[in-house]
């Protein structure tokens, strides 16, 4: 399963320590940039390549940093079959739910409200947190998907 990352510049610093983190631990990585620090950069141009190579891939994953994510997340989620989540601290339970019961296949994370460890600690933990399978859980996102 390959993991792809973007950011723009405000998530550049932890999209670094997260893609190497994930590479140290065997991850297959592809990084869609940010590639340096830019002020100026628009994220809409990291985030959408790296949301459409997780549509064309649907067994593979992202995750994503901006700011706040929220912008990140809205990005992503106008392709067809993503279910991008925003984690900007707070309660960890809100990942593995967004795993169980959403099958969310794009992490959103705010750089400006999460340390290093907090974004290590919750990518892996949305990693490897599964989706529950649960009739209830799979006929709502069939429901999602019809109105794609």
């Amino acid at each position: 399963m390959t993991i792809h990352l973007a950011s723009d510049h405000a998530g550049f610093e932890d999209k670094e320590v997260l893609k190497t983190y994930l590479t140290e631990k065997g991850y297959d990585v592809a990084d869609h940039g940010v590639y340096a620090l830019d002020p100026d950069d628009d994220y809409p141009d990291f985030i959408y390549p790296c949301a459409k190579a997780v549509s064309l891939e649907p067994q593979s994953k992202g995750i994503i940093f901006g700011g706040s994510g929220q912008g990140e997340a809205i990005v992503a989620n106008k392709l067809t079959g993503i279910r991008a989540v925003v984690y900007y601290g707070g309660n960890e339970e809100i990942i593995t739910l967004s795993r169980e019961h959403n099958d969310a296949n794009m992490l959103s994370l705010a750089g400006r409200f999460l340390s290093s460890e907090e974004v290590v600690r919750v990518s892996e933990l949305w990693l490897t947190t599964a989706f529950s399978g649960d009739e209830r859980h799979v006929r709502r996102i069939e429901k999602i998907h019809a109105h794609e």
